[in-house]
C-alpha cells in the first residue's frame, strides 16, 4: 500500500501552485466562449467590429469598446458585458501566466533532468514531483506506477493474454503521464518506431499506450529518486 502523500514542504510546497492555474483555465475557457456568444448575438455594427478578431486582439478590442450617446440600450448593455468578460479573461490569463512562470522556475531549479525528457514540460514535471513527494515514500518504481494507475490489470482468458486499464491511484499524476505519452507519440522518433514495431507484433493501440505509460512512470520515478535523493544528501 502506498502511504498517504505528506503535506508539501520546502521547495515542493511552492510547486503546489500547479493547482491554481489549472483551476483558472476552465474559467478562462468558459469566459471566452461566453464572450464569443455575446458577439454573435450583438447588433450588426458591434458584431462587425469584432467578428474577425481572435485571441488577445479580441480581448483588447472588447476592453476598449465604447458606445456613443445615440447607441440603443441593447448595444450599450452588450458592450458593457463584453468589457466585463474581456477583463475577466485578461485577469485569468495573467494569473495563469504568473503561476506557470513560478512553476517553470521551481522545476528548472529542482527537477531539471525531468524537463530534458521528451514530452515533459514544467506542469507535468511539477505534478510528478508533488506525487513523488519525498525520498522513501515508495518502496519501488512499481509502487509509483501503482499510484499513477498505470500498472495494467491482467484479464487473460484461455490463450488470450490481455490487460485492462487501471482506474485507481492518483488521477492527476495519471493525466500528467497520459499527456507525456500523447506528446511522445506525436513528436518523438523513438516512440514512433516503438509503436510501429509493436503494431507489427499484433498489439493494439490501447495496449501499446499502456506499455508506454508504464515505461514513462518508471523513467520519471528513477529520475526523481536520483535527482532529489542526491540533492537531499
Amino acid at each position: 500500500m502506498v502511504p498517504a502523500c505528506p503535506a508539501p514542504s520546502g521547495p515542493r510546497s511552492g510547486s503546489a501552485v500547479i493547482d491554481d492555474p489549472r483551476r483558472s483555465d476552465p474559467g478562462r475557457t468558459a469566459a471566452t466562449n461566453q464572450l464569443k456568444a455575446v458577439i454573435m448575438a450583438a447588433p450588426d455594427d458591434l458584431r462587425e467590429r469584432l467578428r474577425h478578431l481572435t485571441g488577445a486582439r479580441l480581448v483588447e478590442a472588447c476592453l476598449r469598446l465604447r458606445t456613443g450617446r445615440r447607441a440603443d440600450t441593447e448595444t450599450r448593455v452588450r458592450a458593457t458585458t463584453l468589457r466585463r468578460l474581456g477583463g475577466r479573461i485578461r485577469s485569468l490569463t495573467e494569473e495563469i501566466n504568473s503561476a506557470d512562470k513560478d512553476i517553470t522556475e521551481l522545476t528548472q531549479q529542482h527537477v531539471e533532468p525531468l524537463l530534458a525528457q521528451p514530452g515533459i514540460g514544467p506542469i507535468t514535471a511539477a505534478q510528478a514531483w508533488i506525487s513523488w513527494s519525498e525520498t522513501g515514500r515508495f518502496r519501488s518504481e512499481a509502487s509509483f506506477a501503482a499510484l499513477a494507475g498505470v500498472c495494467p490489470i491482467p484479464v487473460s482468458s484461455g490463450k488470450n493474454e490481455r490487460h485492462r486499464l487501471n482506474r485507481h491511484g492518483d488521477r492527476a499524476l495519471n493525466r500528467a503521464i497520459h499527456q507525456v505519452v500523447v506528446c511522445q507519440e506525436r513528436s518523438d522518433p523513438r516512440t514512433r518506431d516503438y509503436i510501429s514495431r509493436r503494431v507489427s507484433e499484433g498489439k493494439t493501440r490501447r495496449e501499446i499506450r499502456r506499455c508506454l505509460k508504464r515505461y514513462t512512470a518508471r523513467k520519471i520515478f528513477k529520475i526523481l529518486e536520483r535527482t532529489l535523493t542526491a540533492a537531499a544528501t
